[in-house]
């Protein structure tokens, strides 16, 4: 399942998780420095998690970067570091993608510095690990509206902005692997594979404006969103794909690149998924696992 959550830093009993902003300064990549030198990217739910990963990449890139999120502490914090590390300053914008007014006026400020859009990257989401029969209805309509809706508004008026300018574009989604289910993380399931469907339909629709729609499915990918889970959980997570190990933020982030730069020209409408092969073998289960199912050190 996909950890990206929005949550405090990690109590002092608590390991790190996750990488420092000096070793996303620092870590090796694949790209050429200049890759995306010129480019405007919008990264949702940047300043924490796997859209850090991905500012502090795009930005070593040469990118323009626009991070948003609710938090203006973290969205400072991040800008800050990548100022600092990496040389170049990202534009942030505190707002809530559940706010579709919000999402207008983030939208043209983007195009009012910068002219245009070249990669919509939507990062932003939640979950909190909990059993079905057991969610509120508010805790519910919470995470639906975060992930399905918010993702839909970013979408939708990227997109009218692409076709009013005759320009191309290219969205990238971050979902889950989600062709199992997931167990105790049903709301999210829910909403992710609306929007992995969501995004298979637009590739389809908005093609003839030259507009691309693929999502990356992570795994088991450690972020600061592990101080979210139980003990319990922490120690099987990397049980539940057959490398038995867990991802980085780095491995989404290059991902979520390969999609954005030329690489990606001729791809629309697929899922990338990165998870060491979850979705073949194993589950999660991200509130412990049930007696019922811990059978033989079932993962």
């Amino acid at each position: 399942m996909n950890v990206h959550v929005d949550v405090e830093p990690e109590s002092v009993d608590r390991p790190r998780f996750g990488f420092t902003d000096a070793e996303l300064a620092a870590h090796p990549t694949v790209f050429r420095d200049d890759l995306l030198l010129g480019k405007t990217i919008v990264i949702s739910g940047g300043g924490t998690g796997m859209g850090k990963a991905m500012a502090f990449l795009a930005s070593r890139l040469g990118a323009n970067v626009v991070m948003c999120a609710r938090t203006v502490e973290k969205l400072t914090a991040t800008q800050d570091a990548i100022e600092r590390l990496v040389g170049r300053r990202p534009m942030a914008v505190p707002m809530s993608i559940r706010d579709p007014d919000q999402v207008e006026m983030m939208l043209d400020s983007v195009l009012a510095e910068y002219g245009q859009i070249d990669t919509l990257i939507n990062n932003a989401g939640g979950q909190f690990p909990q059993n079905a029969i057991d969610f509120s209805r508010k805790g519910w309509l919470a995470v639906m509206d975060l992930n399905l809706n918010g993702t839909w508004w970013m979408m939708q008026e990227t997109a009218k902005r692409w076709v009013a300018a005759g320009a191309a574009g290219n969205i990238v989604n971050i979902v889950a692997t989600v062709e199992r289910g997931m167990p105790q993380s049903a709301h999210c399931c829910a909403a992710r594979s609306g929007v992995i469907y969501l995004s298979k339909t637009l590739s389809t629709e908005w093609a003839p404006h030259n507009i691309r729609v693929n999502c990356v499915a992570p795994g088991i990918v450690e972020t600061e969103g592990f101080a979210v889970y139980p003990d319990e959980a922490l120690t099987r997570f990397h049980l539940a794909n057959p490398m038995q190990k867990r991802g980085d933020a780095w491995d989404v982030a290059e991902a979520v690149i390969y999609l954005a730069a030329p690489s990606g020209k001729f791809i629309t409408g697929e899922v990338v998924t990165v998870d060491g092969g979850q979705n073949q073998w194993g589950v999660n289960w991200p509130a412990g696992i049930p007696d019922y199912f811990n059978i033989g050190g079932a993962a």
